[in-house]
């Protein structure tokens, strides 16, 4: 194998290999999957709070979580089902901010 072979093959291995890195790393718009799979565990945690209330029971309430951000989104009865939607999603270990969009109606 020519020198110049050896260091084109050297170039498109680190090449290869910086592009699986880059695809495990997360982005201002994109979670890395570590990230993907705490925020998809957030959601459920709130979900099943938002379910399991009383004030809430999470009747039209839609939640997503990207990078421990939680959003609730849709339409409740009341100011307090909205107050305590938000509660609920505060309080789940590991969520830093909520913002919260819903919509009394």
């Amino acid at each position: 194998m020519t020198k110049m072979t050896h260091l084109a093959r050297s170039f498109a291995l680190v090449a290869l290999l910086g592009g699986a890195v880059a695809a495990c790393t997360s982005t201002a718009k994109q979670e890395s999957t570590g990230e993907y799979i705490d925020s998809s565990a957030i959601t459920t945690k709130v979900k099943a709070g938002l379910v399991n209330d009383p004030v809430t029971k999470a009747g039209q309430i839609s939640v997503e979580t990207f990078k421990d951000t939680v959003q609730l989104s849709g339409f409740v009865d009341t100011q307090l089902s909205k107050a305590r939607a938000e509660q609920i999603a505060r309080d789940v270990q590991g969520v830093r901010a909520v913002r919260n969009d819903l919509v009394v109606k």
